[in-house]
């Protein structure tokens, strides 16, 4: 759950800040007709990269470098050239032109700034359901609630700018709005760049490969840099203060002036709270997440006469019991034993043919891999495939479960 809420907001939370501040800034410069079609534009933005996204998983687009080397472009020219004409620095000798080019400029801007962030959310769809897993599973209930957490986030974040930020007038919000576009276009152009130095297109070396290197390094900088312009937003909304009462012809507009003074309090804290949310999922909840599990120490064994013998009394609870037996090269090759119901055992390497020895874990009554946190399906353990444990040969005789330490010895490279 927290690795989906995590990759969520870190990917896509910036994009809604800034998505949330475009329309408020058509609405601060007093285009009542653009803030509905920009945030049209944000939608129709987030369709296209589920379209994206489906076509990604049919595998109908097979590489995601045509989409970084399509979309991210053509939002960096859109980006620039809306900063451009926001700050005046493109012909105004048509006014009626400028306006359509203006409006024009920030639906494509809102449109195309989610597609290449979105994408890859709604690619984490993909990773849902596990070989082996029922769709009906608590894991993949886990999953999911964590991915609808996160876009839950990333959707009140975005809305409160939008229903707060125009208030803040338009100088104020292009100023905002420059600063959290111009960081999100150097993340977008060091994705292309590092497209292109992946394809071998440009020489990995010089200012670019460092620039690369920095922006890859540093990513969350760039989340935290339009964080805190989300935050300042919200905070000089906080401290707007009201008019003067003589500036109310009667007591009905004071109160229509306070009673929306109150619901954008309302709206930045909702600014703050997604804020502080993020910070703590990228910060507290990503230690949680990424914390090391330990496996548990290997338990006492006989070894009689070539083979290693395991009473059933100390086995048969249904839980997973480690072993560790010392090759004759000084390798430590462990294996894993556990009861699967009333008549078999599951019995295997604590490595298997993807993951390699990392071993396995058990958690609420399941056996894990602790490298992809795959949930291994009981009843296959003992059996070829998947991330199951490597199968190894045993036999029950008179009480114990006995392994012939030779299969062990030809196992030992697994765990170098």
């Amino acid at each position: 759950m927290l690795k989906y809420l995590i990759q969520v907001v870190r990917d896509a939370l910036a994009v809604g800040m800034l998505a949330g501040l475009l329309p408020a800034f058509d609405a601060a410069a007093g285009a009542h007709a653009r803030p509905k079609r920009t945030a049209w534009g944000v939608l129709a933005g987030v369709g296209a990269a589920a379209a994206l996204a489906a076509l990604r998983s049919a595998s109908v687009i097979r590489r995601r470098d045509y989409i970084n080397l399509t979309v991210l472009p053509a939002a960096i020219v859109a980006e620039i050239l809306f900063l451009l004409i926001i700050w005046g620095l493109l012909s105004k000798k048509a006014p009626e032109t400028h306006r359509k080019l203006r409006g024009a400029l920030s639906v494509a801007t809102a449109a195309l700034l989610p597609v290449h962030s979105m994408t890859g959310v709604f690619l984490y769809m993909q990773e849902f359901v596990r070989a082996g897993e029922s769709v009906f599973g608590a894991d993949v209930l886990l999953r999911v609630t964590g991915f609808l957490c996160g876009l839950l986030i990333i959707a009140l974040t975005g809305t409160s700018l939008y229903r707060t930020a125009d208030k803040l007038g338009e100088g104020r919000l292009r100023i905002l709005l420059t600063a959290g576009l111009a960081v999100n276009i150097v993340g977008q152009a060091a994705s292309v760049l590092q497209t292109l130095m992946s394809r071998r297109m440009i020489p990995v070396a010089g200012v670019l490969f460092k620039f690369v290197t920095f922006s890859v390094n540093n990513s969350d900088l760039f989340l935290y840099a339009v964080m805190a312009l989300a935050l300042l937003s919200a905070l000089l909304m906080w401290l707007r203060r009201p008019p003067p009462d003589d500036t109310f012809q009667n007591p009905a507009q004071r109160r229509r002036a306070l009673a929306s003074r109150r619901s954008v309090r309302r709206w930045c804290a909702v600014t703050l709270a997604g804020c502080v949310l993020s910070v703590l999922s990228m910060t507290a909840l990503r230690a949680l997440a990424e914390r090391e599990v330990v496996l548990s120490p290997a338990e006492p064994m006989d070894i009689v006469q070539g083979r290693v013998v395991l009473p059933l009394e100390r086995i048969d609870d249904g839980h997973l019991h480690r072993f560790a037996y010392t090759a004759a090269d000084g390798v430590e090759v462990r294996f894993i034993v556990i009861k699967k119901n009333d008549v078999s055992f599951g019995v295997g390497l604590d490595a298997c043919d993807i993951c390699g020895p990392t071993g396995y874990y058990e958690r609420d009554d399941e056996v894990i891999c602790k490298l992809c946190d795959v949930v291994m399906n009981k009843s296959t353990i003992g059996f070829k495939g998947g991330c199951n444990p490597v199968p190894l040969a045993f036999a029950i005789e008179s009480g114990s479960m006995v392994i012939d330490t030779q299969s062990l010895e030809d196992e030992s490279s697994r765990f170098r």
